[in-house]
């Protein structure tokens, strides 16, 4: 068999199958218990300093 006969049937069949499983695992980890605090955190960054700018200190965390 050829190699570009292989590689073409390797990436039809498994590697489409893992990089599904890999998407299917990505999306459960996101959604996994306990990450909705991370997300706030993430999706309020542009409002932490709404007020006043950030102190040096915090601004290198």
């Amino acid at each position: 068999m050829e190699t570009y006969s292989f590689l073409r049937e390797f990436a039809d069949s498994w590697m489409l199958l893992a990089l599904f499983l890999f998407f299917v695992g990505v999306i459960l980890w996101v959604i996994r218990p306990g990450s909705n605090k991370t997300h706030n955190d993430s999706a309020n960054i542009p409002f932490r300093h709404e007020d006043k700018p950030a102190e040096p200190k915090e601004s290198r965390k």
